[in-house]
């Protein structure tokens, strides 16, 4: 099966998605019925929880347009567990999707959820600011970007004012007399 995962995520990135959508939702089903078999003792060992499978799908829906499809893809990757590279892309993949399809709690949950797990990686941070811009707070998905901003930048102008810039990301609103 793996080798298969591997084609659609080949013709994904050729830019063949809906082929790779009809693979993987193949696999799916197969793996259904393995499961099935196995349970009822007449086939094999397949546990039927790929996860793998399931985050890839998720990923493929996404890529063709189709966010609510997508959803429950990917909280059944996450239910069953992945490897820590898959899980943050499904976490910043269905915080993103959330934002899109403007259910922002659930997208800023996912995505903090995201940014605590994964601080070392910059796009859940960027991507929990426009959460917080959807949600209102403006402040706060300001003080992100910024911050993110200087610590990220390799513009000498933006270097050389980091500090400045750091400290006033979250005193956006405070006036010195």
């Amino acid at each position: 099966m793996d080798e298969k995962i591997q084609e659609a995520i080949a013709l994904r990135e050729a830019g063949r998605a809906e082929e790779a959508r009809v693979l993987l939702l193949d696999l799916l089903a197969a793996d259904s019925v393995e499961t099935a078999d196995a349970v009822s003792g007449s086939g094999s060992s397949s546990t039927g929880s790929n996860a793998g499978l399931l985050y890839q799908l998720a990923w493929t829906h996404d890529v063709l347009g189709l966010e609510r499809e997508a959803v429950p893809y990917y909280e059944q990757s996450l239910a069953l567990g992945l490897p820590p590279e898959q899980r943050a892309g499904a976490l910043l993949g269905l915080g993103s999707t959330y934002r899109t399809l403007g259910d922002y709690q659930r997208a800023k949950s996912v995505l903090q959820q995201g940014a605590d797990e994964y601080p070392e990686r910059a796009e859940f941070q960027a991507f929990l600011a426009m959460t917080l811009y959807n949600l209102g707070e403006h402040s706060g998905g300001m003080g992100i970007l910024l911050k993110l901003l200087a610590e990220t930048s390799g513009n000498p102008g933006i270097q050389e004012y980091r500090k400045a810039i750091s400290f006033y990301a979250d005193k956006l609103d405070q006036v010195w007399p």
